[in-house]
């Protein structure tokens, strides 16, 4: 790494040198200098992550705090000081979520560190790494196979294949030659070469491509996000308009005093809060992303997290996923029928190695295999591609090729075929070796192959793959091996790692139209041959078939595959581009963390899930509470400390213990919709219960002290029933965090029952709460009972057709008829 001088921007007339830049001594540290000095350096804004002050700006300054400001102001206003105690909590919610954010910022901006992408530059004379930003306009690139191009630039020497996926679309490697221009936010597929950049900084396209990825959209958030954003949001339409009808008609119409319909009010609308949930899910998530980071695992958003917790399909690549990065050559095989000596023929492929960039890990096993290069010099060459599958090298008039049995054998494949094979059973890859008996043009082969030698390659399975993918059989998440080796060697490879149907392999050179493709994505495991192209139709079918999907890879050649799955996941001993493309990257490169992030997605989701149920039970009730005091004219009976002590420990607390626990069951339904439902029973038997409470209390012309007192120890009851109904099947953790808050809430309740202003009730109120008691019990039952039938019967009607009246009226019918749990 060069350190840049310290220079300030200063006037600088010329952009351009007059000549082309010498690619092999680059700039001058003077040039470099001037260009700094003018602006002209590849550095852009840099939005990885928040900045302190963002952190602490959007923890404090939201409409929920807008809100609590003003009901503050309001019970100051009145003197109602006690009614203020929900005022600590808000401020330690806003400490909790600042340090939490700056605690995971300062390890997500540590790995970031780890995730710099450096490039070989020239600059007097010398090769040097530079990080991205330190480059500067006519700065002299060296471009290898797996390296975006982070500028747009013309080539100077060399020759490379490109892929403009990202700026056209379109999937074709496109070759690149002197003279030729690059541009930015394309990725180099195969060869090497040098290029001058041309635009810099802002001025080129991957500036904008890369600001645009670092920003987290909406439509690209979670489902539990999105859910719970959409939940807030009605709730923050709904409270003023409520709020204001609620003071109205306590102190216009019913003639409460001013003190206790601000109280009331604000008793209302604190309860119509989740400011809790939307806290707890951001905590949770990104405790989630630190501890992952602390295992090497880095997510570029947060929203990964539950997307891997929700996947039912993985599509792994060969190569650097089941098995190990290093390749070794296990066998050099001379073919029969050709006249060369096994040393004319080592020599021959020596000196072809020696002509190849070392730009993939089969390459770099050949070179260090075949290292005895000849001075022969080569005339001409073509890199390897992964569309045509094979490399070449001329040296004069000899032509001599490198690549997969099948495209550089052609009708001659059969005679070979027994002795591929027996290499290919044992999970080996088989290259060939041979002479092209003509002159490749547009990378194509014109004539027949003469083969000379098999190139055998070792690549063996991750030590701890069977178990990984044990894991995720046990999960039922079915593994698609997508690669483009040899249909025979890969299905080997994947029974050795454990992977179940590995035997069903297919050769994508067959699949020709998509429903073809189809058919093979519901009956083989295995796919051999694939092309990149068909790797992004394979990830588009299996969406559109309804499952959720996930691409792992570490190569050029995933990227567009990677880009379409829902959640994709790199490894980082790949290439800078896939890494840049993936929303996970493995830092250390091992797949066996795949379960850890897929547990810890689990455990968030399912918590938060079963924590949101207690926040909306209170929600529901004081919702429906305010609409039933509204449409009675009734005063709302609770105050704001009350409100305070019942979410305490019937939600604040329990809530938090409870997204501790370890949680690994597979995630099912919607979130919203599986919310709801645990949290409805709850909040209608809350409104009922007080709403007779409140009745009676009219009717009897009881205190409103006593009022007050009696719904509030009928809504810790039922927060209690809620509290045990989602805790269940109960375990030594959950009894813990249960009793636990059961007695904090007694010697709370009964030491401080003057602050929470509860009073001793007479006795026409302590018979009318016992049997409210009873009754709450039972009408929590029988609606627990009916939601969870509901939502059984639900999954057998046909959804689409219930606007039919005739169709809806038979659902209802059978529905209610006693044989419908059947």
């Amino acid at each position: 790494m060069t350190k840049q001088p310290d220079i300030t921007k200063q006037p600088f007339v010329d952009d351009r040198l007059d000549t082309p830049v010498d690619y092999q001594e680059g700039l001058t540290q003077q040039q470099v200098t001037d260009r700094l000095r003018a602006g002209q350096s590849n550095k852009v804004g840099k939005n990885q992550s928040k900045t302190y002050a963002a952190i602490i700006r959007e923890n404090t300054l939201t409409f929920f705090n807008l809100i609590f400001l003003v009901l503050a102001l309001l019970l100051a206003f009145v003197q109602s000081y006690k009614n203020l105690s929900f005022v600590p909590v808000v401020l330690i919610n806003i400490l909790i979520g600042v340090f939490q954010e700056v605690r995971a910022k300062k390890v997500l901006d540590n790995l970031n560190v780890l995730d710099t992408t450096t490039v070989s530059a020239v600059r007097e004379g010398q090769e040097v790494q530079l990080e991205v930003d330190e480059l500067v306009i006519n700065d002299v690139v060296l471009f290898r196979a797996g390296t975006q191009i982070m500028a747009d630039a013309v080539v100077l020497n060399g020759e490379i294949q490109v892929n403009e996926a990202l700026l056209t679309g379109e999937s074709d490697e496109i070759t690149k030659r002197v003279g030729d221009k690059l541009l930015s936010g394309s990725f180099v597929v195969s060869g090497r070469c040098y290029g001058e950049l041309e635009k810099v900084g802002e001025a080129s396209y991957i500036s904008k491509l890369t600001s645009q990825a670092k920003k987290i959209k909406n439509s690209e958030q979670s489902e539990m996000v999105i859910s719970i954003n959409r939940f807030i949001k009605w709730v923050g339409i709904i409270i003023v308009p409520v709020g204001l009808i609620l003071f109205y008609q306590s102190y216009i119409l019913n003639n409460v005093s001013l003190e206790q319909s601000i109280t009331t009010m604000v008793a209302a609308l604190i309860g119509m809060i989740p400011e809790g949930l939307y806290l707890l899910t951001t905590i949770s998530l990104a405790m989630g992303a630190a501890r992952l980071a602390k295992q090497k695992v880095l997510l570029h958003n947060m929203k990964s997290i539950e997307t891997l917790a929700r996947v039912d399909v993985l599509c792994v690549d060969k190569t650097g996923t089941i098995t190990e990065n290093k390749m070794t050559v296990a066998h050099f095989v001379p073919l029969a029928g050709q006249s060369k000596s096994e040393s004319d023929l080592s020599q021959l492929v020596s000196d072809f190695a020696q002509t190849m960039a070392a730009d993939n890990d089969t390459m770099v096993a050949i070179k260090e295999k075949f290292n005895q290069a000849s001075d022969r010099q080569a005339t001409s060459y073509t890199t390897f591609s992964s569309v045509e599958k094979f490399s070449s090298v001329t040296f004069g008039d000899d032509t001599f090729v490198l690549g997969a049995p099948e495209v550089l054998l052609k009708d001659q494949y059969d005679e070979y075929k027994q002795a591929i094979t027996q290499y290919s059973e044992q999970g080996l890859r088989v290259l060939i070796f041979g002479q092209h008996n003509g002159v490749i043009k547009n990378r194509q082969l014109t004539s027949a192959v003469t083969p000379l030698a098999l190139i055998v390659i070792a690549n063996p399975v991750r030590e701890n793959a069977k178990e990984t993918f044990q894991y995720f059989a046990k999960q039922d998440v079915a593994i698609k091996v997508i690669s483009g080796d040899n249909p025979l060697t890969v299905s080997y490879t994947a029974k050795q790692a454990g992977i179940s149907g590995a035997e069903n392999y297919v050769d994508a050179r067959t699949l020709n139209t998509l429903e073809s493709m189809d058919d093979a994505l519901k009956k083989f495991t295995v796919f051999g041959r694939v092309t990149p192209e068909q790797k992004e139709q394979f990830v588009d079918i299996l969406k559109d078939n309804g499952k959720t999907v996930a691409m792992t890879g570490d190569g050029v050649n995933d990227i567009l595959a990677m880009k379409k799955a829902d959640c994709s996941i790199a490894m980082a001993s790949g290439n800078d581009a896939t890494a840049k493309a993936a929303q996970v990257v493995l830092l250390e490169s091992d797949f066996s963390k795949m379960p850890q992030v897929v547990l810890e997605g689990r455990q968030i989701v399912n918590n938060i899930e079963r924590s949101a149920s207690l926040f909306l039970v209170k929600n529901i009730f004081s919702l429906l509470m305010s609409v039933f005091a509204i449409l009675l004219s009734a005063t709302y009976p609770l105050n704001p400390l009350q409100i305070t002590l019942i979410s305490l420990f019937t939600i604040g607390l329990p809530s938090f213990l409870l997204t501790l626990e370890k949680n690994n069951e597979k995630i099912k339904g919607h979130f919203m919709t599986n919310v709801f439902s645990k949290a409805a029973p709850g909040g209608i038997t809350d409104m009922v219960v007080v709403g007779i409470l409140v009745i009676c209390g009219t009717l009897f012309k009881l205190s409103t002290a006593d009022v007050s007192t009696a719904a509030t120890l009928l809504l810790i009851v039922v927060g209690f029933f809620v509290l045990y109904k989602i805790s269940t099947p109960m375990n030594a953790f959950r009894q813990k965090v249960f009793f636990s808050c059961l007695a904090g809430m007694i010697i709370v309740g009964f030491t401080f029952s003057k602050f929470f202003s509860l009073t001793r009730i007479d006795s026409v109120s302590l018979l009318l709460l016992v049997i409210l008691f009873v009754v709450s019990k039972s009408i929590f039952q029988s609606l627990s009972q009916l939601i969870e039938r509901f939502a059984l019967y639900s999954q057998q009607f046909d959804r689409a057709k219930l606007s039919q009246p005739r169709y809806f009226v038979q659902t209802v019918a059978n529905f209610f008829r006693k044989d419908s749990n059947k």
